[in-house]
Order: structure tokens, then sequence, then C-alpha cells
């Protein structure tokens, strides 16, 4: 079993190095395949030593000394995963002291405490993994759920292996102390499997998840592109069919902004998009949406807001961005924005809904740009 614990490591790390293999790697991978680097070692000296090929009281001590070392690696990348990367820091710290415990127990007394220390140290560590896994159970995935329940009474079994030396030492009924043990070796067989591939299948859920994102997000300026604004426009256009508060569209297009970018260059003419997302953000509540339509094209969908109201919000917004320059490495960038506004009604399309924004923007832009102006009442030709 410590062979295949030894072996089993090392081959779980070569798959995580060639399923991440590139310049840039992510820094909960690169901990997790270290980690299994140094368990594989670990268990392949401590069956070198069963086997007499290094001497035992080399093997022992420096075999676990390695294996804690793994284990608070390996529990500080589970730390990583969950986005709290301050606790990788103590989670180390907790594995030197775990060394120190355990070469003192040994000290002491090479079977009775060196078996307690190691079963429950390591049930400790696991626990740990465990424990970030469930980071946020409300927002975790079925896989992570998973992955940490298994893995949580994994650890305790590994764990029990040591409280039946302290507390149950002729066994307790028909589980004996030798059946314990082949179900504490068992389950760490188990952890090595879970975690591993555990890790591989976070992996790609998370390389899923990205790919979700860019097909419904922007990714310069983090909000909807234009097909995550249909997606939400969508349910509060079967809404306007029914009796209720109206909801507003918003449509902003940035003022001569090809000046921009021939003047200042393109990473100018990007942190002004940046800039205007987050000066409209401050402008909006909580339950409206922004999003980017196409070039320097914006919407911004207004829930229960009428014509008026949001013509108001447009024009904080046209403030904001004319009294609001950039600053960029050559100089202070001016800018404007012209905004169409109408509400959704009954009879809409997208097709008909949109045209009638346009033609408000269109109108403000031959007024003189730099303005908001409402949609007519008549619906607009398409």
């Amino acid at each position: 079993m410590v062979l295949v614990l030894a072996f089993g490591n090392l081959a779980l790390c070569a798959l995580l190095t060639f399923f991440d293999h590139g310049p840039a790697r992510a820094p909960a991978f690169t901990a997790w395949g270290l980690s299994k680097q140094i368990q594989g070692g670990a268990w392949l000296l401590l069956a070198l030593g069963d086997a007499r090929v290094v001497p035992p009281a080399l093997a022992v001590p420096g075999g676990y000394a390695l294996l804690f070392a793994g284990v608070a690696i390996e529990g500080g990348a589970a730390w990583e995963l969950a986005r709290r990367p301050g606790w990788r820091r103590p989670t180390l710290v907790a594995g030197a002291l775990a060394i120190l415990v355990f070469l003192l127990c040994y000290l002491v007394d090479e079977e009775g405490l060196r078996g307690l220390a190691a079963s429950l140290l390591l049930g400790a560590f696991y626990l740990s993994g465990a424990l970030a896994l469930a980071w946020r159970w409300a927002e975790a995935s079925l896989l992570r759920r998973f992955l940490a329940t298994a893995s949580a009474v994994l650890a305790l079994i590994v764990a029990s292996r040591g409280l039946s030396v302290l507390f149950l030492q002729g066994g307790w009924g028909w589980m004996s102390s030798e059946l314990l043990a082949q179900f504490s070796s068992g389950a760490l067989y188990l952890l090595m499997l879970g975690n591993g591939f555990g890790m591989l299948l976070i992996a790609r859920e998370g390389l899923q998840e990205a790919l979700a994102r860019l097909e419904t997000n922007d990714p310069l300026t983090d909000v909807p592109n234009r097909r995550g604004f249909f997606q939400t426009l969508a349910p509060w256009m079967a809404l306007a069919r029914r009796p209720g508060l109206p909801t507003a569209l918003v449509v902003l297009d940035l003022d001569q902004f090809k000046r921009i970018n021939d003047g200042y260059g393109h990473p100018a003419g990007d942190a002004v998009l940046r800039h205007v997302v987050e000066l409209t953000r401050r402008q909006l509540r909580d339950s409206d949406q922004l999003g980017r339509l196409v070039g320097v094209e914006f919407a911004i969908l207004l829930p229960r807001t009428s014509v008026d109201e949001a013509t108001l919000v447009a024009e904080r917004i046209r403030a904001a961005i004319e009294a609001t320059p950039v600053k960029s490495e050559r100089a202070l960038i001016k800018m404007t924005a012209s905004f169409g506004v109408t509400t959704i009604r009954p009879e809409d399309s997208t097709v008909t809904l949109f045209g009638r924004a346009d033609e408000a923007l269109l109108r403000a832009k031959q007024e003189g740009r730099n303005r908001v102006a409402q949609a007519s009442a008549a619906a607009a030709e398409v």
C-alpha cells in the first residue's frame, strides 16, 4: 500500500503537470503539483524504510516530515483555489509545527505516540483541505460539495486510527485495531485519488465557467456584451406586456471617439472605455444593467423607470462624463457622450425597441452631441 501511495502521487503529479503545462500556470496548480511530488517522495522513502533499503531511523522521521510538508502545501493550494490565499501561510506554518510535534513524539515513543501523531495530524490537514473546498457552501458547485464531503469523511477515518491508539487499544466490538488500520490505509488511497482527480475536474469546471463568461461578458470593460445584455433584456420585454411600471432603455455613444484612438493610441482608448463604464455604474442602482453593444455604444436597462426618470439618469451620466477627464500618459483626455432614451412598449420587439432608441440617439448627435434625447411618442419605422 505504501508503494501504491508513492507511485500514485507521482503519477498524479505528472497528470497535473501535463494538464496545466504552460508559461503562466495557476498558483493553485503549481502548489498542488509540488505537494504531490513531495508526498510521492515521502511514501517512497517510507516504503524503502520498510524494505530495509534505507535505515528506518532515517526513513521514518524523514518520510513523515516530507509527508506533513506535502499535505500542508496541498492544504494551502486548496485555500488558494478557494480564493483565500491569506490562509496559505498559516497552513504552511501548521505544517512546520506538525513536523516538530511528530519528531518529538518519535523521540519519546517510536510506536504509540508516532502512530497517534501521524494519524491525527494527517487527518487535520485533510480536513483543512475539505473545509477549503466547502468554503461558501451556498455558492459552491455540486462537484465541490461532493469532494468536500468525501474528503471530510475520509479525513475523519484517517484520524480515527490515531484516536483508536489513544482510547481503543483493544478495538471496539467487531472493529479491531487491524481492521481500522486497513480502513485508514484505504482512506489515504482514496484521498490521493479524490484530491488528484478532483483538482483536474475543478480546473475543467473553472475553464468551462470562464468560457461561458466570455460568451456573455465583455473582457475589456467587465460588463455584459451584446449577447449577455439581450439575455438580461428578454424577461423585461415579456413583462412589458403586463400592466405595471414601465422599463426604460438608454443607449449612449461616445462622441468622436476615433480621435482618441488616432491621437493617443488604443491603450488610451481602452482606458477611456473603462473609465466611462465606472462613471456610469456610479449613477446606477443595483437592479440596473449596463451592457456594451458594439464599439463605443452602450445600453442601460432601467427597470421600473419612466422615460422622464430615465432622462434624468442619462443627464447625470452625461454630466459626469463631461466633467471627468481621463488621465493618460500624454494628456488629460476630455470626452462627451450622446444619449437616446425610450421605454419598452407592449408591442415591442428588440428590433423596434432599439430602432426607437437609436433614432433618439441620432437626433441627439444631429443637434450638436453631448446631449440627451427622448424617443418620439410614435413608433419608429425600422
